[in-house]
């Protein structure tokens, strides 16, 4: 690795080391440096949040310039080279096993991006996120062997389901079923993407994961728009989905999950349509009901349930 790419690179993605000193006010388990280390990683998921949904909003508003698949077209591509040109991953040296990893997180980060924007262009971005979360939520369940996350994964599923309005069946079929599609495979991507952090130094894996997702939307993006994607307005919007909606995102989660188990990460993401629904009252103009609010509410307590369990998780670990 030459110094301008560890200047660069490491500078925007390299994760720090939670280093536990004695002592309490000192910054050991029961002091703030301990409390930090457990809170890192779940405000680098909140961070994350709140890009990728004011991205999505951008988003809606770029598609009748652009199509669904072209605006996912710009998202990826744009992205894609973004993160090659901070990173500049290194293409030798890996097994088998680690490229069949990287080309699978490609492959879900691709599939549910072009399903989630085809479930946009159908049906509300509230309603879109509902059920795209509905995945990472299902994830938790399976994945975690404590009882507690089951609880957490119960009532953060609660408010989804009560932010839906009971109305998830007037919503378009295909739209609903994209969205559904989209949590599926936000599950497999969640999972590759930490075993792909596990295998690659750096942000080395989510750049080539970001290649091969760009290099699978493509030819959609091209067939559906066209010269379109070219237009400096479209294109100019549609770096900012890119940085709002990948890059940054995407990288804050990868940096999460170096640190974070995979249940509480998926457990995090039920706050996804809360701040969906706070970017569509901001930027789409799209009101809050009462309804809204409590389901909100049991959404984030959920997620502060999953944030105190870590939080005891890491402190234990440390006095061991």
């Amino acid at each position: 690795m030459n110094d301008q790419r560890s200047a660069a690179g490491a500078a925007a993605v390299a994760v720090p080391e939670a280093v536990a000193a004695p002592g309490g006010a000192s910054g050991g388990p029961t002091g703030p440096r301990g409390r930090g280390a457990a809170l890192a990683p779940i405000a680098l998921v909140v961070a994350s949040g709140l890009s990728v949904q004011f991205g999505s909003a951008v988003a809606v508003l770029l598609m009748p310039r652009a199509g669904a698949l072209g605006v996912v077209t710009l998202r990826l591509v744009v992205a894609a080279v973004v993160m090659l040109i901070v990173c500049r991953p290194k293409v030798r040296g890996y097994s088998r096993a680690d490229w069949g990893t990287v080309v699978a997180f490609g492959l879900a980060m691709g599939g549910m991006n072009t399903l989630f924007y085809q479930a946009a262009d159908r049906i509300p971005l509230g309603a879109a996120v509902t059920l795209e979360v509905l995945g990472p939520l299902v994830l938790s369940v399976v994945a975690s062997r404590r009882l507690v996350n089951v609880v957490w994964a119960g009532l953060a599923l609660g408010g989804v389901v009560l932010l839906g309005g009971g109305g998830l069946d007037r919503l378009d079929p295909v739209g609903a079923a994209c969205a559904l599609g989209a949590g599926a495979l936000w599950a497999t991507y969640i999972v590759f993407s930490a075993r792909t952090g596990r295998r690659f130094p750096q942000a080395d894996g989510l750049a080539l994961a970001l290649a091969v997702a760009a290099l699978l939307v493509l030819p959609l993006g091209l067939i559906e728009s066209g010269p379109k994607l070219v237009v400096p307005a479209t294109l100019g919007l549609g770096s900012l989905v890119a940085l709002l909606s990948s890059v940054l995102p995407y990288t804050l989660e990868f940096m999460a999950l170096r640190r974070l188990p995979a249940p509480t990460f998926a457990i995090l993401m039920s706050l996804e349509p809360a701040i969906a629904a706070l970017a569509g009252f901001l930027v789409l103009d799209q009101a809050l009901s009462t309804t809204d609010a409590l389901a909100i509410a049991l959404v984030i307590g959920a997620s502060m349930g999953a944030v105190r369990s870590q939080a005891r998780r890491v402190k234990a670990r440390e006095r061991t």
